[in-house]
């Protein structure tokens, strides 16, 4: 009988050691922090503190991944600009939204189209023409800035904040441009 026993006690034990490693929640993975930072904008003279997140300066220029956090600040950021509340927007346009880190210069770079909500005709107005797409700073440490970049890419039209090469090139976006090819449809 206890011949019997023995392979449902190794059994369970092995289930337990199984389900004690699941439950341990998966690994964090090893990746650079996101900035949430504070927010401020280019013309409006309002500041907006979020929550802030601790920002450290990275080795190299790379992508990096638009977290809640980041994703807050740039809707504050952008809606800032605009002269409106954040809540007039419900968030960032898919596939439209780029993040990432300039070591030369240890500035931290945005560009997205805030969308508008359906309850708000100020945040739908705002977000057309040259209000469609917004470029964002923010320097190690600092605050957002946002600038309305929806003219950017028309020809002999002046890029209101250059992105710099490498973050152009990272984007795979048109060297001298300051806003996404179209998209493929």
């Amino acid at each position: 009988m206890a011949r019997n026993k023995l392979p449902a006690i190794a059994s369970v034990a092995c289930l337990s050691v199984v389900l004690a490693a699941c439950s341990s929640g998966p690994k964090q993975p090893q990746s650079t922090p996101a900035p949430a930072g504070s927010t401020s904008s280019t013309s409006a003279p309002k500041t907006t503190a979020v929550a802030p997140t601790t920002t450290t300066a990275l080795a190299t220029t790379q992508n990096l991944v638009v977290t809640a956090d980041v994703r807050a600040a740039l809707v504050q950021a952008g809606a800032n600009l605009k002269g409106l509340p954040a809540a007039d927007f419900t968030g960032l346009a898919p596939g439209m939204t780029y993040y990432a880190y300039d070591a030369t210069d240890a500035t931290y770079w945005a560009g997205a189209r805030l969308l508008p909500s359906p309850s708000s005709l100020q945040a739908q107005v705002s977000s057309q023409d040259d209000g469609a797409y917004l470029l964002f700073s923010m320097p190690a440490g600092g605050v957002w800035t946002a600038v309305n970049d929806g003219l950017g890419g028309l020809p002999n039209s002046p890029c209101p904040a250059p992105v710099p090469a490498a973050i152009l090139a990272l984007w795979h976006w048109p060297a001298g441009t300051c806003n996404p090819p179209p998209q493929q449809g």
